[in-house]
This record gives structure tokens, sequence and C-alpha cells, in this order.
């Protein structure tokens, strides 16, 4: 086939696929004629990405401890793109569950590698200045890690752990809501209350992580690999890129968080109030928490165990060695 006979099968085809727009090919073609050649900067909007850094003072890493929490975003965003298709598809596919949840590790792997930049990217004093600055805001109030929790496993595995064994998937989701454990990150211990951090978040996202817990209710990663036919559920390669995927979430990542805040919180060896309104110091460490995605994975020494070799490495070095 000559490349006139090419391009005259390409233009039947064309024909064939916008016969039902309602338009005839020949508009579609003069479309094409007027359009104006796509360059890299307009495809990735690139003027708009780089206007996104406003900073609220005048210290200039403060522009760092932007981008990086704009980076991070994109990130999560990239964690729930695969998510999404591992809850909507329906093949039981092993390979295809494997792959999507590697890819997720893959994300996890740079978030968790990226915080030296945080730890060691940023001047410890102007933080804490410019820092002051941007109360109440804090990064508890990422949406969409909160998604990325909703849509990894049902909610009575997300319940605050001195709770977890009074609900289960019989109580509603609104229940289990309320009972969910970053909430208690951002709860003064002795009067209950919440603060303004907590407060605005659910104002801003409480319907909308409400509407997910309901449209993945039994549907979570959680239950697409319990859905499995018994053989594709004892597959090494998913078994364990689903443990990576409950570690890099619910260990690495808070705990290089964690590392951080001690880094920029902690004066003269004491922590001082985090920024924010949290309670980073009972909040982030894994082995309080313990929230696990799929503990059916693990044995019940290593659910115990969640988190803590970790904490004594950052908090009690010489005990670790």
């Amino acid at each position: 086939m000559d490349n006139k006979e090419k391009i005259a099968s390409q233009l039947i085809k064309l024909e064939e696929k916008y016969k039902g727009s309602g338009q005839d090919l020949s508009s579609y073609l003069d479309g094409l004629l007027y359009e104006k050649y796509l360059t890299y900067w307009d495809y990735i909007h690139l003027d708009t990405l780089l206007s996104l850094q406003i900073p609220r003072t005048h210290f200039p890493d403060e522009e760092i401890f932007i981008m990086y929490h704009q980076i991070t975003e994109l990130y999560f965003k990239l964690i729930l793109h695969e998510q999404k298709q591992i809850v909507d598809d329906k093949s039981q596919d092993v390979a295809f569950f494997t792959e999507k949840a590697n890819r997720i590790n893959s994300y996890y792997k740079v978030l968790i590698s990226s915080f030296s930049i945080m730890i060691n990217g940023m001047d410890r004093e102007q933080f804490l200045k410019y820092r002051m600055a941007l109360l109440p805001a804090s990064g508890f109030q990422s949406a969409q890690y909160r998604m990325i929790e909703l849509y990894s496993a049902p909610l009575e595995n997300l319940v605050h752990k001195t709770k977890r064994g009074q609900f289960s998937s019989k109580n509603s989701i609104e229940e289990l809501y309320e009972e969910i454990y970053w909430k208690n990150g951002a709860t003064d211990k002795d009067t209950g209350e919440k603060t303004l951090t907590l407060k605005q978040f659910e104002y801003r996202y409480t319907p909308r992580l409400i509407r997910i817990a309901n449209q993945v209710k039994e549907n979570t990663i959680y239950h697409k690999y319990l859905a499995l036919p018994k053989k594709s559920q004892e597959n090494k390669e998913l078994i364990d890129a689903l443990k990576a995927l409950d570690i890099n979430a619910n260990v690495n990542w808070p705990l290089m968080h964690m590392g951080s805040a001690y880094r920029y919180l902690a004066k003269d060896k004491k922590p001082i109030d985090a920024t924010g309104g949290t309670n980073w110091k009972d909040y982030l460490p894994p082995s309080f928490q313990k929230v696990v995605f799929f503990p059916y994975l693990y044995t019940k020494e290593e659910l115990n165990n969640w988190g803590k070799e970790w904490i004594d490495h950052i908090f009690n070095p010489e005990k670790s060695k």
C-alpha cells in the first residue's frame, strides 16, 4: 500500500468514526487544519504550574516547602489513579492486580526518598518562622491521603486502635467514619475538643469522604484481594506487593514524615508544639496507630510489633543497635 492508498484508507476509517457525531468528516478536517501545533509547555500547562507557588512570607525556603507539598499531592493523585483501576477491575487478573500494586509502591518509594528535601533541604530557623504564618493549615489536611486509605481498606480497619475491637463491617459508614484514627491526631486529649485544623478539614471534605467510603463499600483493594480465588490469593508476587504497599503507606511514609517533624519541631532534644494543631508525637508513630490495610497477610507477632523497630531507630538509636 503506497502513501496515497494509506491516507485514503485512514480517511474512510475517520469518516466511519465521526459518522454518529452529527458532523461530517470535512468539518473535523477543517478543525484540524486551523488548529495550532501543540507545544510541550501548552500540553502540561507549564506557565500555570509554575505560577502556583505563592509564598506568604519573605523567607526563601518557604517556596521549597510549597513546591514539595504540591509535588507530594501529585504523587498522591498518581496513587489514586492506580487504586481506582484496581477497584474498578472485574477480571480478577493477578498480573493486573500485581502490576498496579507495584506501580503504587514505586510512587511511594519516590515520596519516601523525597523526604530528604524536607529533612535536609530547608533552613530550620526559616521554617519555624514562616510556618507560623500558615496557621492553622497542616499536611494533616491532605484529603487525597485520606482517599488513598479509603480505597485501600474498609473503614473498620481504620478505626482508632483503642476502639477497633468495638466495631465491624456491620456498623454504618457514618459510625465508622466518626471513629477513624486520624481524627485523634487533631483533637485535644484533655478536653476532647477538635482543633480548628480538623474542623476546617471536616467541613470541607467529610461529605466527599463519606461518599467515597460508600462507593467502595465491600469493594476496596482489601476486598478485591479477598474476592480472588484461593490460588490467586496465594500468589507470592501479589502478596509481596500488597505487603510492601501496606508498609510503605502505614510505616515508612508516616515515619519519614515523623523524622521531618522531629528535625524541625524539636529543641534541645525536647519536642516543641507542632504548628497546625496536630498532636504529631502521638499521631504519626505507626506503632501507636497500628493502621494495617491487609491484616490477613501478617502473623500475630508482626501485627503486635507493627512499626516498633522504626520508632526505636528514630527515638532510641542506642536501643536499636
